[in-house]
């Protein structure tokens, strides 16, 4: 699966400003960042008049609005997505997804602290992948202020690495993510690569396959 870290903390501990930072480090860096908001509240920003929100309350289980440059799509969902489906939603278009929020979510996290909040973080140490904090912290966990954001996108980018391989091969059946094993995956690989013709002559860097069934 692709890289996701969820970036969590309290209130104005600095998520959203720590966020629009990384964006642009890793941007400049040359990858693709998706940002997924979690939220509680059930405000619904495809709000009455716009041809969007017309569309839905005609029945439509999903609208999109596309200009120059811009694409919005909203979808009516029963429960709140986990990152992994927005991911294979998205179809991986991008090289990170990161998250504000999703704290109870089994992703690696890095937690924003202010000194004015107390020591008590949100998430166990044995979660975190680091801390952005402006007070030191007694926790064997790697700890950045928060100007550094070089320092967190390293670590956000040693992640991925970890967790890359020279083929990623992502099945999802009815929308829910299915684990292969490496020997699977190689398979599955092996077998699309060598049956589908190349593009133009270029290799394929990336491949989507679906399959919808009435029965």
């Amino acid at each position: 699966m692709r890289s996701i870290i969820s970036i969590v903390g309290k209130s104005h501990s600095g998520k959203t400003t720590l966020l629009e930072k990384l964006i642009g480090e890793l941007k400049g860096r040359g990858y693709r960042v998706a940002v997924v908001k979690h939220s509680h509240h059930a405000d619904d920003p495809d709000t009455a008049d716009k041809d969007t929100w017309r569309f839905t309350r005609a029945g439509s289980a999903l609208s999109a609005i596309n200009s120059p440059g811009h694409l919005a799509i909203y979808r009516r969902t029963e429960h709140h997505f986990d990152p992994q489906e927005i991911a294979g939603y998205v179809h991986w278009d991008y090289d990170f997804i990161l998250t504000e929020g999703f704290k109870s979510s089994r992703y690696p996290k890095i937690e924003t602290h202010r000194r004015e909040q107390g020591e008590e973080l949100l998430t166990d140490p044995a979660d975190l992948l680091a801390v952005v904090t402006d007070t030191p912290l007694d926790i064997n966990v790697p700890q950045f202020a928060h100007d550094d954001v070089s320092g967190i996108a390293n670590i956000i980018e040693r992640k991925m690495i970890e967790q890359r391989r020279d083929n990623e091969v992502d099945l999802l059946v009815n929308g829910a993510p299915v684990p292969l094993t490496p020997d699977l995956g190689g398979l599955i690989t092996r077998t699309l690569l060598a049956m589908i013709p190349r593009p133009d002559g270029h290799g394929i860097k990336d491949l989507q396959l679906s399959l919808r069934r009435t029965a």
